[in-house]
């Protein structure tokens, strides 16, 4: 089974989001099938088949996720990072700001759906193949 320090390994790769596709192709390949990312600091559940989980710790101090979902906003803030303009740390500041919670990636539907506090879904997207 995969590492949380392979993970970020690969991770360590991304500089926006632009180079998001490019990190889940790695990450698939080593057996990543899913995860679920935390806005609040940042950790991370990976999950690999069999029932196998691994957690990474927090990446940074938390925010405070806004009660109040902005979805405009968020879809405005996601446009910007996934072009390359913005880096992980100011994209979940946005996220918070926004009210995003969390994300949470399946990697053999090759989506990424955002939830806000309430669990809602807010949006869907399908993550490009490289």
């Amino acid at each position: 089974m995969f590492t949380v320090e392979q993970i970020e390994l690969a991770h360590a790769k991304v500089k926006s989001g632009a180079d998001f596709p490019k990190y889940i192709q790695e990450i698939k390949e080593i057996g990543v099938i899913a995860f679920e990312t935390w806005v609040t600091d940042s950790h991370t559940v990976y999950f690999g088949k069999d029932s196998f989980q691994t957690e990474s710790k927090p990446k940074y101090k938390e925010l405070n996720v806004s009660d109040v979902c902005s979805k405009d906003k968020f879809e405005g803030y996601l446009r910007i990072h996934q072009k390359g303009e913005t880096d992980y740390f100011t994209f979940c500041k946005h996220c918070a700001e926004t009210g995003i919670e969390k994300w949470i990636v399946n990697l053999n539907k090759m989506t990424c759906i955002y939830y806000d506090k309430a669990g809602n879904e807010i949006l869907m997207e399908a993550i490009p193949t490289l």
